[in-house]
């Protein structure tokens, strides 16, 4: 608020209603004219009014430049009557010309159409009287002023003219004030000051400041210049003698090779190290100017000063912060978590423990990757990624010699430069699909790698020295160990993520998936709702996956449908609900529930493992009249058909006590079908499924259609152990089965099965398929399938055929 006196004031103020226009960051003075830009709404409205009526506007600053829409508090007291003198077009405002008239009260504010109208009150300068001591001040303003656009070097001549014919005391202060560079606050306080005399000894103040500070600024810059004048006149002269001594062939690099020493030097590295690097210094000062192999030394030095020798971070070795950081970042992965929170407890206890090295198997989108990526954030280490998948050239792992054109050290050696840490964490991604060809095999090279007993000291081709890898957290990842060679299989530990449960997708999508996929489209929380039914209805019927990459993709697709609807005006918020679902999805991609309907002679129901998880595998027998073939179909591998083979001489030991003719393997055609034929298939697994399936079509004894199985079959009718079992037996109850038969030896195994699908199935083990028939077939409808294909036969006056399906 302005300090103002009564007797300051005109005895007959004039008040007025006048438009009024908000300024930020300027003042305007009386008779002082002054170009700016107006862009806010508000101010050209006032601009509008102002040319409509008689051109004249209250300018008043803003105490708060940063307020975009100013209320009377956030406005000063004091401002300026002006009058436009011009305006053009100027982008998406207008710039404008004003005059100062006179300095002006501001009463009171009003809004009116979109612009604000000031009642004020005006101010007129007092009359001075023209003393000894005024004109001193006037003097010592000219001459203050002169000494400021000197050393500013932006004030015009015409400028100084102006001031110096200037005779009235109020005006050369407001003249002064308006072509000085001083801060909006600083000029509102001369606006203020409505004594003449006070107004102009306060901007001789500000002016012997202003100048002092110029001073300083331009003894600053003087010595700036002077040192960038040094530094170039040094340089110029040290390129002059560099072509001369080239000239001369005396060229010697001195400043650089004593700077390669002093690097070395100050790593303190090992005393053979250290000694090979020095050497390389003293072949580089051998060597003559312009030589190749003084590029290649160079780089050589400069690649192995780089290297993280002595630099470490520092494990977090909180066990309750980092498993808080752990469950935050991932749903689930018990198995991987507990054994992050194992190696931090013993590195806790023993410090110099290392060398841990952990492969994390896995289907495709169950986080294998993600989670490394968040174990390196707990543990507070750099992280190092190197995908390995099509990798063929084994210099790749180790590095090329340097004696080659364009040689360059490995992806590890790289990767701890890039890290500038000697204990990251390593995430090797894909290693199972490495290849190999005549360049050598990576396989090979990752050896030495991946064993704590070699790899404190792994020479990389490129450096030929050793480097320490042993403080280096590995972790790699893999779909399957199957490609993997034995020796590099054998130096890691297997942790097997399995795949998600629907209930665990659930519990991602809610906790982790949705809120990403919202931040990332732009929605809030209010703007898109997805019930629990629409993302279980999202996981059974539109994705069919071990881990969430693809529901992902179906809740992308849906923040995309939203967002669309919410930009085109439609909506304020969506709910996603399983009725209202199809709307964004489309029709369902997948049946969630593939059970038969009833029960089949024939047709057994068996349990597959793939690498997106588990399948429900039919297995479908006709048995014919024919001359004893066995036909195979449905893209089968190998290994499947020799268990089909396997099973037919198993049926074959047991026709007395399965009631079923001695001779239909040369009677009897029997055609044995896995549908999806365009699928490949393979493995022992299925071997009871077939079994059974191949005594159902031979007895007529019809399958269960709620049991499903799996099991490899011996010629002895033995069961055998299969993997995959948590996979499985999801696959069995996502599609409705009630009872699943598995080995016995599989019977520990049931303890890794999520809780949900061990409620919500009846497991029965067995160690022969002797054991499993009266489970799995309904050998009470055995007769009436014969009289029932009897009669067909009879009524068609053809031969009996054969009991089939």
């Amino acid at each position: 608020m302005s300090n103002l006196q009564d007797n300051d004031i005109n005895k007959t103020p004039s008040v007025e209603l006048m438009t009024l226009m908000a300024i930020r960051g300027i003042t305007v003075f009386p008779d002082m004219a002054l170009t700016f830009d107006v862009e806010r709404p508000f101010s050209l409205a006032a601009l509008k009014a102002a040319y409509k009526r008689d051109r004249r506007l209250f300018l008043v600053a803003q105490r708060d430049i940063l307020k975009d829409k100013p209320l009377r508090a956030d406005l000063y007291d004091i401002g300026t009557v002006c009058v436009v003198k011009q305006f053009v077009k100027n982008g998406n405002g207008m710039r404008i010309m004003v005059e100062g008239k006179s300095r002006a009260r501001l009463l009171d504010m009003v809004n009116a159409d979109g612009h604000n109208e000031a009642k004020i009150e005006l101010i007129e300068d007092r009359k001075v009287k023209i003393t000894t001591r005024v004109e001193a001040c006037m003097r010592k303003a000219s001459e203050l002023f002169a000494r400021y656009a000197e050393l500013s070097a932006h004030i015009a001549a015409e400028t100084l003219i102006k001031l110096a014919i200037a005779s009235d005391p109020g005006h050369a202060a407001d003249f002064i004030a308006q072509n000085m560079f001083l801060k909006y606050t600083e000029n509102q306080e001369i606006l203020e000051i409505l004594d003449p005399v006070k107004r102009l000894n306060r901007v001789n103040v500000i002016l012997a400041r202003e100048i002092e500070v110029l001073g300083l600024e331009e003894q600053i810059s003087g010595r700036v210049n002077a040192q960038i004048a040094k530094i170039q006149k040094d340089n110029i002269l040290r390129e002059q003698i560099k072509a001369i001594k080239n000239e001369l062939g005396e060229d010697d690099g001195f400043d650089e090779l004593d700077e390669y020493r002093d690097k070395i030097a100050a790593l303190r590295l090992a005393e053979d190290i250290e000694e090979k690097l020095f050497k390389e210094v003293d072949r580089l000062e051998k060597q003559p100017f312009g030589s190749s192999e003084a590029s290649v030394i160079r780089s050589y030095l400069d690649t192995c000063i780089e290297l993280p020798w002595n630099s470490a971070t520092k494990d977090r070795l909180n066990i309750e912060q980092v498993r808080k950081i752990l469950d935050r970042d991932h749903y689930g992965l018990q198995k991987v978590k507990e054994r992050i929170l194992e190696y931090l407890s013993v590195r806790k206890l023993a410090p110099d423990n290392n060398g841990t090295i952990l492969c994390l198997v896995g289907p495709p989108g169950v986080g294998k990757t993600s989670v490394a990526i968040s174990i390196a954030r707990a543990m507070n280490r750099k992280l190092a990624r190197m995908s390995l998948g099509g990798i063929h050239d084994e210099a790749e792992i180790r590095g090329h010699r340097k004696t080659y054109v364009g040689s360059m050290p490995g992806r590890i050696i790289n990767a701890m430069i890039q890290c500038s840490s000697k204990n990251p964490l390593m995430l090797l991604d894909e290693i199972d699909k490495l290849g190999s060809d005549h360049r050598g095999d990576p396989a090979s090279a990752l050896l030495e790698v991946l064993d704590p007993e070699q790899n404190t000291s792994f020479r990389d081709n490129f450096l030929e020295i050793p480097f320490d890898l042993s403080g280096v957290f590995f972790i790699t990842t893999a779909n399957t160990t199957d490609t993997i060679p034995r020796p590099l299989l054998d130096r890691m530990e297997i942790i097997e993520l399995t795949s998600y449960t629907d209930e665990e997708k659930l519990h991602i999508a809610r906790e982790h998936l949705i809120a990403k996929q919202r931040v990332k489209h732009g929605l809030s929380a209010r703007q898109l709702k997805i019930s629990d039914g629409a993302v279980r209805d999202m996981i059974t019927y539109y994705t069919r996956e071990s881990g969430v990459r693809q529901l992902e993709r179906e809740i992308a697709h849906i923040c995309r449908k939203t967002a669309a609807k919410i930009v085109e005006g439609g909506v304020t918020g969506v709910n996603i609900t399983s009725a209202s679902l199809g709307e964004y999805l489309g029709v369902k991609k997948f049946s969630g529930d593939r059970l038969m309907l009833k029960d089949e002679v024939g047709i057994v129901n068996g349990l597959a493992w793939t690498y997106t998880g588990g399948e429900l595998l039919e297995v479908e027998v006709n048995v014919l009249d024919g001359s004893g073939k066995i036909e195979l179909t449905g893209n089968l591998g190998d290994v499947m058909k020799e268990s089909a083979r396997t099973a037919v001489s198993y049926i074959r030991s047991r026709t007395d006590k399965l009631g079923i003719e001695h001779d239909f393997y040369k009677t009897k055609d029997i055609h044995i079908h896995f549908p999806e034929g365009a699928v490949p298939k393979d493995g022992p697994s299925a071997g009871i499924t077939i079994a059974t399936a191949l005594i159902s079509a031979l007895t007529g004894a019809p399958a269960r259609s709620d049991v499903a199985m799996t099991g490899e079959i011996t010629l002895r009718g033995r069961i055998l152990p299969i993997g995959g079992l948590k996979e499985k037996t999801m696959a069995a109850l996502r599609n409705g089965i009630k009872t699943v038969i598995i080995p016995s030896e599989n019977e520990k195994d049931l303890d890794e099965i999520d809780r949900t699908v061990r409620r919500s199935l009846e497991f029965v083990t067995a160690s022969s398929v002797d054991g499993i028939l009266d489970i799995a077939l309904d050998f009470s409808q055995r007769e009436a399938n014969k009289l029932d294909i009897c009669a067909a036969a009879q009524k068609g006056g053809k031969k009996r055929p054969s009991i089939s399906q």
